[in-house]
């Protein structure tokens, strides 16, 4: 088993978005905008922010992508982060998370905060085991407003 996190290039936008709606399907609530995610959002969120994608034996399986706060450059909101659902259930979506951590820190960045959906609970254990805390105070810029408030996480990253 050959498992690769690579960055996602611009290259990689409808890649990408493809891999998005692919792993939300059946996960996550209708409603949510990743539903309808598209290579134009996709490669936005590129360039204002980054990515990577997730490979297994030369296959793309999941992805994720952060991007800046407008307010604070130096925070990141990590999103739309998701692994296929044949590869659910290996915590394969843990080396996403630690490559937006790995890149944070190498990057100089002060923070990196991400949304739990409110019809997601039992993710806040799985972040909290990477040093994340709830931060109640805090509100998720990329939030929909057509679905209840998601609890944000933050974990800082400074020295």
């Amino acid at each position: 088993m050959n498992l690769v996190v690579r960055e996602a290039t611009k290259d990689d936008a409808k890649l990408i978005a493809e891999l998005t709606r692919a792993a939300w399907a059946g996960k996550v609530s209708v409603t949510s905008s990743g539903h309808r995610e598209t290579a134009v959002i996709v490669a936005e969120h590129l360039r204002d922010g980054g990515g990577f994608i997730l490979e297994l034996d030369h296959q793309p399986i999941g992805s994720v992508r952060w991007l800046p706060l407008d307010s604070e450059q130096d925070v990141w909101e990590v999103c739309r982060m998701g692994v296929l659902p044949a590869y659910r259930g290996s915590n394969l979506s843990q080396h996403l998370l630690e490559a937006v951590i790995h890149h944070g820190l190498a990057s100089g960045v002060e923070e990196v905060r991400l949304a739990v959906r409110a019809d997601q609970p039992k993710l806040i254990d799985f972040y909290t085991a990477y040093a994340f805390e709830l931060a109640e105070e805090l509100e998720y810029s990329h939030a929909n407003p057509m679905e209840p408030a998601p609890l944000v996480m933050r974990r800082s990253l400074r020295h």
